[in-house]
């Protein structure tokens, strides 16, 4: 076995030089041993044990201009959209009945959302289902809003960090976002009483085995309950537009290593991972995932979320063919859990 791997596997502990040299030969590691390690200690902690959350796209409409994001305030293509209070109530209820226990609400940062509105959905989705857990990802906000969700009975708050790196963070955000400031979020959601989620992109233009060193060092010593990772999947109509994706291989490759690094975290094999590969999830889960996200949203608007080109939105991965993700999960030896799924401990 790679030394640094079995000291990863020993000490859940690498320095900075040796993630470096790691992420360097990653695609050279023996791949079968590092799936196989990652996908036993996921079933070390979670058996046999998938969790699924219903994800609600409640707005497109976004204030920043993320050169890789399709829904990015430049974009003029996209047809923006913002769901109405009954209409997320809906989705939860028939994701209710289809056994989802998390519902995950995310969308841009939508200055005509006001965070009261917000605070009202989370209230009124615990006091309807108060055996479910909330997720937010609505990003950067300051103390008194992530506070006022959270006593409305928020749970989670999914805010990938993107990359660790400032240089990096720089190449793929305009000057108006600051890498500091998406750390100091971060620590502050944690610090309020959140499960957190950070992550980032693989693939993203500018991405080395440096700034994926800074990545994996960060998420080591933060330590959040929960990582998303999927590949870069470049948009048309945004700056990197023309930018070649992020692979398959290196995906799984990093979702392993992040199980192995943190081996209780909840991480999902998200649906980017989907798109670019049709056994994409599966594949994911035996590289150690142990999350899915199947989208809830209502059909007319699924395809306006456009983060990146060809998003999956009608297939296995929406929440009505949840019998289909059991069947497929089934075929590798998983089960779809039936309860909140929350990080070991919390």
């Amino acid at each position: 076995m790679d030394e640094l791997l079995e000291k990863l596997i020993e000490e859940h502990h690498l320095s900075r030089e040796e993630w470096r040299a790691l992420l360097a030969r990653r695609r050279s590691l023996d791949q079968a041993l590092l799936f196989g390690r990652a996908e036993a200690e996921r079933r070390r902690w979670y058996g046999d044990a998938i969790y699924v959350r219903g994800l609600i796209e409640c707005t497109n409409i976004c204030k920043n201009n993320c050169l890789y994001c399709g829904i990015r305030r430049g974009n003029p293509a996209v047809s923006r959209y913002r769901l109405e209070r009954d209409t997320i109530l809906d989705c939860c209820a028939r994701g209710y009945e289809w056994g989802f226990r998390t519902f995950v609400l995310q969308g841009g940062e939508d200055p005509g959302l006001s965070p009261d509105q917000i605070a009202d959905w989370v209230g009124a989705i615990k006091a309807n289902w108060p055996d479910c857990a909330v997720t937010l990802s609505f990003g950067e906000y300051e103390r008194p809003i992530y506070q006022l969700w959270f006593d409305a009975g928020a749970d989670r708050y999914l805010l990938r960090h993107e990359t660790a790196d400032a240089a990096h963070y720089a190449m793929l955000h305009p000057p108006e976002m600051a890498l500091g400031h998406r750390l100091d979020c971060l620590r502050t959601l944690k610090e309020i009483g959140y499960q957190v989620g950070a992550g980032f992109m693989v693939g993203s233009p500018g991405q080395t085995p440096d700034t994926l060193a800074a990545d994996f060092c960060f998420l080591q010593e933060f330590q959040p309950h929960m990582v998303g990772i999927g590949p870069f999947i470049p948009q048309k109509d945004t700056p990197f537009g023309g930018e070649t994706a992020g692979t398959l291989e290196d995906t799984l490759i990093l979702l392993a290593l992040v199980r192995l690094l943190l081996p209780r975290v909840l991480l999902p094999a998200t649906t980017a991972l989907g798109t670019i590969h049709p056994q994409g999830r599966e594949l994911g889960i035996k590289a150690g995932a142990n999350v899915v996200m199947p989208n809830l949203s209502p059909p007319a608007t699924r395809e306006k979320y456009t983060l990146y080109d060809h998003k999956l939105c009608t297939g296995e991965e929406a929440a009505e063919h949840l019998a289909g993700l059991k069947r497929r999960l089934a075929s590798i030896g998983c089960t779809v859990a039936v309860h909140r799924g929350d990080f070991p401990g919390n």
